[in-house]
């Protein structure tokens, strides 16, 4: 199950059932079910996992502070299918001029309220492990699957602070 909200224009979240940090963003989000942009996000996920050709994102307005943003800016540009490491975006972020280590990349990636179409989920460990999903690593490994991603030097840890 999934739970959206929104500003009454852009999409300010999307939940996974039983997802860490889950509603984040929630009490200032507009109470209706028939928004257009809820339709847009329905006809996106649907696209999504029938592995069709996926529509434009619908608007998005993920809210959090600029680091946060600059980190969920970067994982809208990871293509689908393929994965990125905490400790790459903090290069990048860092080649951008912002002050960024793997481990505060993590914590923003693990605040994104918006699964699933800001794909936190293509963020793996530098050794490969599917770590770090608030959505829950069998989701991770789920989505990434479906994705079609090389699942070859990826692998789910057995012990740590991020399962």
């Amino acid at each position: 199950m999934l739970t959206l909200s929104s500003d009454g224009t852009a999409l300010t979240g999307l939940w996974l059932d039983g997802q860490k940090y889950f509603g984040a963003g929630l009490p200032n989000a507009v109470k209706e079910n028939d928004l257009p942009v809820f339709e847009q996000v329905s006809a996106w996920l649907d696209a999504y996992f029938a592995k069709a050709p996926l529509p434009a994102l619908p608007p998005l307005a993920p809210q959090g502070s600029p680091f946060r943003q600059a980190v969920w800016r970067l994982l809208l540009e990871i293509p689908y299918g393929t994965v990125t490491t905490y400790g790459a975006l903090a290069r990048t972020l860092r080649g951008q001029g912002i002050s960024a280590a793997a481990q505060a990349v993590g914590g923003a990636v693990g605040h994104n309220p918006i699964s699933i179409l800001i794909p936190c989920h293509r963020v793996v460990g530098s050794d490969g492990s599917l770590t770090g999903y608030a959505g829950g690593v069998a989701n991770k490994q789920f989505l990434l699957e479906l994705e079609g991603v090389d699942m070859t030097g990826l692998y789910v840890p057995t012990r740590g602070t991020a399962l």
